[in-house]
């Protein structure tokens, strides 16, 4: 009974930690557009969605317009107006559903033809430790306007008025330098946005560069922009009033912990509960055979060897008298004569 016995005790262990993985929570898949969420009108654009592995089912929705697809990968190989909004996705194991992705704003630029056109004031060209504005101006009367910077992600806020945006970037450093872009638009049609000015490069003078071995301090410019893939600020004006605060759209940089390393551990911790499960489901095979094999041995009756005992003698018979006295009288008879 031993090896069954400790056979059950790991076949419980293992189906607690199923019962535990089961009722734990399932990591957050991620949602990216490949190669950018800012995709130029008959360009191609893919929209992925990635969880653990063995997902049963995914489910790719665009929020506000009922539409969805119960599959990991929206490829679109022209982009138009319509593909323009906001994605989800989430993802389906059993019974059970994930928690829902960030959301993905896939943005169609170039609708309008007339882009803006963004200058530094007071000159592209600035000093470390001095200030630079950024300004972006349209034609049209936009509400809203964006600037993107190559190489950085993070919020910048500005002052703006009609027609045009501002973006102050102040104690300017290396990081600052770059290409920048800047984009217009109306907050009636949040993802559809004019085609991208022509770029300026922001050049940071007078600074040598120093290897980032021989540095022993992290730059400054993380406070002002994080260094990720990209920088997209969305600068949003009040028509009510000539100078408002803008309200800015951050996107963050990658967390330690990311979707894909979730799903990573969640995947691990699934194959060393099946390895458990399977090495249990052995060891008690193992076991009930040993077990059945030992009742047999003892089930099995011995064999007892007979004893050899002499054989009782025969009785013996006896024979008539009259065949022993050859057919003559008893003695007594003997002596009458006549």
């Amino acid at each position: 009974m031993a090896p069954s016995l400790s056979a059950l005790l790991c076949l419980g262990l293992c189906l607690g930690q199923v019962v535990q993985a089961q009722h734990g929570p399932l990591p957050k898949p991620s949602l990216q557009a490949v190669p950018s969420s800012l995709a130029p009108l008959k360009t191609k654009v893919t929209i992925r969605c990635q969880g653990p592995p063995g997902v049963d089912l995914y489910r790719l929705e665009k929020l506000r317009s009922g539409n969805y697809q119960d599959q990991p990968i929206l490829f679109i190989p022209a982009m138009e107006e319509r593909f323009a909004g906001c994605y989800r996705c989430s993802y389906q194991n059993g019974s059970r559903w994930s928690p829902p992705s960030d959301r993905l704003e896939l943005v169609a630029t170039g609708v309008y033809a007339n882009k803006p056109s963004l200058s530094a004031q007071p000159s592209p060209a600035v000093s470390p430790g001095g200030e630079v504005t950024l300004q972006c101006r349209s034609q049209y009367n936009f509400d809203q306007f964006a600037l993107y910077k190559e190489g950085d992600a993070g919020p910048q806020k500005g002052s703006e008025k009609q027609y045009w945006a501002d973006f102050p970037i102040t104690a300017v450093t290396v990081a600052h330098s770059g290409t920048y872009r800047c984009y217009s638009f109306s907050s009636k049609l949040p993802y559809l946005w004019s085609a991208p000015s022509d770029p300026l490069e922001l050049v940071v003078t007078g600074t040598s560069v120093t290897p980032g071995w021989l540095s022993a301090e992290p730059p400054s410019s993380v406070t002002e922009f994080p260094e990720a893939s990209r920088k997209l600020s969305i600068a949003l004006i009040n028509k009510s009033s000539t100078i408002e605060p803008s309200r800015t759209i951050t996107i963050s940089p990658k967390g330690p912990e990311s979707p894909t390393d979730l799903a990573q551990q969640h995947y691990t911790k699934g194959n060393l509960v099946r390895i458990c499960i399977g090495a249990v489901i052995l060891i008690l095979l193992v076991g009930l055979l040993a077990e059945d094999w030992h009742s047999r041995k003892k089930s099995l009756p011995r064999r007892v060897r007979p004893i050899r005992r002499p054989l009782p003698p025969l009785p013996q018979t006896q024979k008539p008298h009259s065949q022993q006295d050859g057919g003559r009288p008893d003695g007594h008879n003997h002596g009458h004569h006549h």
